[in-house]
């Protein structure tokens, strides 16, 4: 009964919390929301060690000795960084429109979709956990690349309008988890677009398949492969990277060739080599660094042989998955409190409510 009581308070508090920010945060200019995303990253890093430690090994595990301790404290910093810009530009995303947001987000290779899928325009977008990926969403629809979207419910069904209005203002709809592949089928079929996160974590009894990334195996969604071998959408990959001063840039790769005589493994391992040399140029905006399921970390090493050398498999499970463009399997529940903490942190920043940030951090941290 207590725990009933708490459950409710817990998520008004939140809702307050998240309501406070998409009203206050959009009053203020975009550098001055660099800014507080900045700090609030760099607060994050600081107080949440158990992560911050989980993702030092796994860019040890990734790049070996190419960065020096000091140099992988820097990214993993900045990891954090990239995420609270990520959380704040939505909340600030109400004043974007069709008419202004050329001068946030900037675009290569737009021609990609429409030379790929040719006149019926159908096709798939298979995106990464990189940099601004609810901005890429965004720029989608208002670069008229309009689709239908799975999105993660909260578990706070009072949040879920709030996101849903945020992530459906340039055209887009999203629909639930549940069956949801099975709509996207359909809307495919239609002459219909969609997209995915193609990077996220999964177990492999649930669909996965195994490819190798930076040298190691690790288990991915095939939902994309599928999709296409059913429909026959060309698959394009495509990612978010930062730019300076708060903007951004959105890359379309060439869509996967040859892919009649591929297996999705093969085709789930082409959308990976296509987005692999982006991410060792740039590790720090890549969000499976910086994992978001709290495990102890002795908990979460593994370990896997490559040659005669043994080493740490990537301690990540899924990265912030209640977002659009995602096919979800696991770590629901921490990933979305996780999410909302650092929503509502950087509200608290920026209001100084400093006693409502603490409570929402005692949430995700008892829960």
């Amino acid at each position: 009964m207590m725990r009933s009581q708490w459950k409710r308070i817990r998520y008004r508090l939140e809702w307050l919390g998240l309501v406070l920010a998409t009203k206050l945060i959009p009053l203020f200019s975009r550098r001055a929301c660099y800014h507080l995303a900045r700090t609030a990253g760099a607060l994050l890093s600081f107080f949440d060690r158990p992560r911050y430690r989980i993702a030092l090994s796994n860019l040890e595990v990734a790049f070996g000795d190419r960065f020096s301790p000091r140099e992988r404290r820097k990214i993993v910093r900045e990891s954090f960084q990239h995420f609270a810009r990520t959380m704040v530009d939505l909340l600030w995303s109400s004043r974007l429109t069709q008419h202004n947001f050329s001068r946030y987000i900037e675009w290569q290779n737009l021609e990609e979709p429409a030379r790929s899928a040719g006149p019926e325009r159908s096709f798939i977008i298979a995106c990464y956990h990189y940099s601004n990926f609810e901005w890429l969403s965004l720029a989608g629809g208002f670069l008229e690349l309009k689709g239908t979207i799975i999105s993660q419910e909260f578990k706070n069904s009072l949040l879920d309008p709030i996101f849903k209005k945020l992530r459906e203002q340039s055209g887009h709809e999203l629909v639930p988890r549940e069956r949801g592949i099975i709509r996207l089928y359909k809307v495919l079929r239609q002459k219909g677009r969609t997209a995915l996160l193609v990077d996220l974590t999964v177990p492999p009894a649930q669909g996965a398949v195994a490819i190798d990334c930076f040298g190691l195996k690790t288990s991915v969604t095939s939902a994309h492969a599928w999709l296409h071998e059913q429909t026959g959408a060309p698959i394009i990959p495509a990612h978010c990277e930062p730019l300076p001063h708060g903007r951004y840039r959105i890359i379309f790769h060439p869509k996967i060739e040859r892919t009649a005589a591929m297996t999705h493994q093969q085709i789930a391992q082409a959308c990976w080599d296509s987005f692999e040399p982006y991410v060792r140029r740039n590790p720090a905006p890549w969000r499976e660094f910086f994992p978001t399921v709290r495990r102890p970390v002795s908990t979460q090493t593994h370990r896997y042989h490559r040659g005669t050398e043994t080493v740490k498999a990537f301690a990540v499970a899924n990265a912030f998955t209640n977002s659009p463009w995602c096919f979800e399997t696991q770590g629901r529940s921490s990933s979305q409190l996780y999410g909302l903490f650092a929503t509502t942190c950087c509200a608290g920043l920026f209001t100084s409510s400093w006693a409502l940030t603490f409570w929402i951090s005692a949430a995700c941290s008892f829960s």
